[in-house]
């Protein structure tokens, strides 16, 4: 790049043919054209004469020609021609003023070469030093003590576009004006005597027509004694290390700016914003549509078109006009497509736009065809995007107003800027795929819908953690239990992603389990921590993809509570989880003091239930950690932001919860987030009834019959047989196989509960009765009459209980 060995054709002063020559009349139209013309432009001399000599020009003339030329003086200068296929050819031409026509100045344009005289006494050592200053292949100049131009070689005159005759008492800056700050340290080196080294970056000099890189060294001229006569200026071209330098920092600054997120539309914006600043003009990055859903790439058909879809394009023109499709549409590539088969061979390709098979495939589009002549598009590389083997897109990096084609060192340098960002892309995709399947897994295991117990109106909320955390172990759960009261459930399992999204199904299901047996709260979580160091025993950190050999691994947080709308009392416990917030309905907050108790999996601590009372109306705020720690504050900040959002509750739960949100929860939160509200209800004095009976087989009909007329006031006489056969059962089994004291409930709730109390802690159990048994039928009866049945543990016994429906 930026080297005059890029432009096809010939270098120069040579491969010009030697019968070159061309006239020119005054309004600058080819009057005539020899063959060596002819065969240099690869057009005929009737497809040459009478036409514009601009419309061979691939490149505006240099300035000191056009300045001759309008001066009607003789001019040298290199010219970059077009070729009749398109290719951009360097010359060096010559133009000789004829005698003017009837018209005007005509014009002589040849070849231009440059001879050498050799004659005796040229081989003596100044001879030889003036000819090897003349011909050094590095532009050298020589200015006095007042900066004034005294002498240069050849190629410093060719590379300004004057003769040393011309430029000879001239400063740089009237020379030309752009060597102002040439001009400037050309004096500080004549001032102070200290050598300067300046680094230019890519222009055009006034007798070139490609942009170089230049490194300058201005060394001062000094005499004997030391002082400043003058200096030297040594330019060297550095157009190929500038590039080589440009290339490495692009690389560099990919490495650094692509795949900062896990997200596969902004890492294809990230490839496209890094190659189109200072590389390429126009990028476009297009993927394979099931890459961009998350899914397996789909491979790429062999012979049929390929379907793509644009996920990025950049510019260095604001709003990528070159766009011939949006950003988010697909576009489909017809399978003799450059593109198609540059993802079929996985292998990247360098083209111009005068190829003909890219001439073929823009013309079956207009609207490309016609960015391709607007924005005057020339160059283009196709490079696959490829990661482990498998094609996931395509990435189009096109130049217009960069001169200069791609070489093969830019094509090496984008397969690998698209490699490095194919295995972001790749890994994002595969992020988003596993994040899909953890959402679907905790969604699934997560209740769809909470119950509606009498006991407590409820309000949830579940935010996943932002797409950089992945999906964790966040769960909660209502779970209605015998006697009208209802378990509230949140936990955290340790970790993120689908194992944590399992480990928290696992335990949520245990902690149903242990529900439905109706265990206390501190006893629940001991069984609940067993089960958790017997996970991290049995899978071990293999298992988990861990490398670590330490316990601990599967770890959990957990509040269980438990609310009677009886007694209104809730009683719970935790297990290393955030202490639950309490409103009560005047509105005041304040955190319950729970007893901390360990984490999950610790293994061989206690943990200690506590039972608060509960005023009717009182809300219960349940969390997770999430909601209240977070990377800019610390957990007593975020307890006072849950206080005051909490403080002054609006009528509903529903807008409480939105208010939480609102206030408490950062903009984006590393981690998942559970919020479940319960506003808790008493059941009304006169939907219970208790009766205490003394251990007398002749107390089951009075039983009977004081549950008979119960219901008889309460509106359910079409329960009493159930009822009554219910109450003589588990009446005569307490009698007979338990202890005092026994205690009869009944319950008006969501459905009608009977219980009977005993002081024995012998749990019961169905059998089937022979058929000259004359017991063991009564607990089958019971399951047969109620809709659920079961017993609980009590602190000074057991009860067992039956639940019927409620006739509509």
């Amino acid at each position: 790049m930026g080297n005059q060995s890029e432009v096809s054709g010939a270098a120069a002063g040579t491969g010009v043919p030697e019968d070159f020559a061309v006239v020119i009349d005054a309004e600058l139209r080819i009057m005539a054209c020899s063959a060596g013309a002819q065969a240099l432009l690869g057009h005929t001399s009737d497809e040459v004469v009478g036409r514009p000599a601009a419309d061979f020009l691939a490149a505006d003339l240099p300035h000191s020609a056009g300045r001759r030329l309008s001066a009607a003086e003789p001019w040298t200068s290199d010219v970059v021609l077009r070729h009749r296929d398109g290719d951009r050819v360097l010359v060096r031409l010559s133009g000789t003023p004829l005698p003017a026509g009837e018209a005007g100045p005509l014009w002589l344009v040849t070849g231009a070469a440059t001879t050498y005289a050799s004659g005796p006494g040229e081989a003596d050592a100044a001879v030889l030093w003036d000819r090897a200053l003349a011909q050094l292949p590095l532009s050298v100049a020589v200015y006095d003590h007042q900066a004034r131009f005294v002498a240069c070689n050849q190629v410093m005159s060719r590379a300004m576009g004057m003769t040393s005759d011309e430029m000879k008492g001239l400063t740089l800056t009237e020379i030309q004006a752009s060597h102002r700050e040439m001009d400037r340290l050309q004096r500080r080196v004549l001032r102070t005597g200290e050598a300067l080294h300046k680094e230019q970056r890519p222009g055009r000099a006034p007798g070139e027509v490609q942009d170089h890189a230049w490194s300058v060294y201005l060394t001062p001229l000094k005499e004997p004694g030391g002082s400043v006569q003058g200096l030297s200026a040594l330019v060297i071209d550095t157009t190929e290390q500038y590039w080589a330098r440009r290339r490495l920092e692009v690389l560099n600054e990919a490495s650094a700016r692509i795949g900062s997120t896990l997200d596969v539309t902004r890492t294809a914006e990230e490839l496209a914003d890094v190659a189109v600043s200072g590389f390429a003009d126009y990028v476009v990055v297009d993927l394979l549509e099931s890459v961009v859903r998350g899914d397996e790439p789909e491979p790429v058909s062999p012979t049929g078109p390929v379907v793509l879809s644009r996920c990025a394009h950049a510019s260095v023109l604001p709003g990528c006009p070159e766009a011939a499709v949006a950003v988010g549409e697909t576009t489909t590539r017809p399978a003799h497509s450059p593109a198609a088969l540059a993802l079929r061979t996985g292998r990247g390709t360098r083209h111009r736009m005068s190829d003909p098979v890219l001439r073929e495939y823009l013309t079956e589009s207009p609207a490309r065809g016609e960015a391709v002549r607007r924005f005057g598009m020339h160059s283009v590389l196709l490079v696959p995007l490829r990661a482990r083997g498998v094609t996931l897109g395509l990435v189009h990096l096109v130049r217009h107003r960069t001169p200069e084609a791609f070489g093969d060192d830019d094509l090496l340098l984008a397969e690998e800027m698209a490699a490095r960002a194919a295995v972001s892309i790749d890994n994002a995709r595969r992020y988003s795929q596993e994040r899909r399947t953890a959402l679907a897994l905790q969604r699934s295991l997560l209740p769809e819908r909470l119950p509606a117990p009498a006991a407590v109106d409820l309000a949830y909320r579940y935010l996943p953690a932002g797409s950089a955390s992945g999906v964790g172990g966040d769960w909660f759960d209502v779970i209605p239990l015998s006697g009208g009261r209802v378990a509230l459930v949140v936990g955290d399992v340790v970790g993120h992603g689908i194992h944590a999204s399992a480990t928290m199904g696992r335990l949520r299901t245990a902690v149903r389990t242990l529900a439905d047996v109706d265990l206390a709260p501190d006893e629940l979580l001991t069984q609940l921590d067993d089960l958790v160091v017997r996970l991290d025993r049995d899978e071990g950190p293999e298992a988990r993809g861990l490398t670590s050999g330490a316990s601990g691994e599967v770890g959990a947080t957990c509040l269980y509570a438990v609310y009677d709308p009886v007694s209104c009392t809730c009683r719970m416990a935790r297990a290393g989880h955030p202490p639950p917030a309490l409103v009560a309905p005047d509105g005041t907050v304040r955190f319950l003091d729970v007893p901390a108790g360990p984490p999950l999996g610790v293994g061989g601590l206690p943990f200690e239930a506590v039972e608060v009372e509960l005023d009717e109306g009182s809300v219960l705020a349940l969390y997770t950690d999430g909601l209240i720690e977070a990377a800019d504050r610390d957990i007593d900040r975020g307890l006072g932001l849950l206080r005051d959002a909490l403080a002054h509750p609006p009528s509903g739960l529903e807008d409480l919860c939105d208010q939480v949100v609102r206030k408490v929860i950062p903009t984006a939160p590393a981690d998942d987030i559970v919020l479940l509200l319960a506003r808790t209800s008493a059941l009304d004095p006169d939907r219970v009834h208790t009766w205490r009976l003394p251990t007398d087989p002749a107390q089951v009909a009075g039983a009977r019959r004081e549950a008979s007329d119960q219901l008889t006031a309460w509106g359910l006489d079409e329960l009493g047989f159930a009822t009554e056969l219910i109450v003589s059962e588990l009446v005569t089994n307490a009698i007979r196989y338990g202890s005092a004291p026994i205690e009869l409930r009944l319950l008006r709730g969501d459905t009608l509960i009977c219980e009977v109390s005993d002081g024995s802690s012998t749990a019961p159990h169905l059998r089937r009765a022979r058929t000259f048994d004359e017991g063991g039928r009564g607990l089958l009866l019971v399951a047969q009459l109620a809709e659920r049945w079961g017993s609980r543990q009590t602190a000074t016994g057991k009860t067992i209980w039956a639940e019927l429906p409620l006739p509509d």
